[in-house]
């Protein structure tokens, strides 16, 4: 499918809302365009919690597909990558033409990318109706 990333899995738990997939990394993701951002080319197992779909039953053990369109997958990029990396590089930059110390701007810069990290965490609902999934 032209415009989706699609990792085949297996459905490992099952509750009234959730499905928890192992997928199953493959030799395409060496050619996937988004492979560096994604992190499923690293591992070669990785389970993760997806909303299971109101019209469909599934059952433990059961092969799945997991399809996520790229622009989807590039904005979860920009959130969990690009983003903190940007705000740990400015934020070290504006404090050392302060003449901070070195060593305090970079655990400054540490500090910030955390805070953001635990900002992404208290809207992880929002977000997560944010990135849609469709699991074939």
């Amino acid at each position: 499918m032209e415009g989706h990333v699609s990792h085949p899995g297996v459905v490992v738990g099952i509750t009234d809302k959730d499905l928890e997939i192992e997928i199953l990394s493959s030799s395409s993701c060496g050619s996937c365009g988004i492979k560096s951002a994604c992190g499923m080319s690293e591992m070669q197992e990785k389970r993760v919690v997806v909303p299971k779909p109101e019209d469909k039953e599934f059952i433990v053990g059961q092969p799945v597909s997991i399809n996520m369109n790229t622009k989807q997958g590039n904005k979860a990029a920009l959130f969990a990558y690009f983003i903190p990396a940007f705000l740990m590089v400015a934020i070290i930059m504006i404090l050392s033409n302060l003449s901070v110390k070195e060593w305090l701007s970079a655990l400054i810069g540490i500090g910030v990318v955390a805070v953001y990290y635990v900002i992404l965490y208290f809207f992880r609902d929002k977000l997560r109706n944010e990135f849609t999934y469709e699991i074939r």
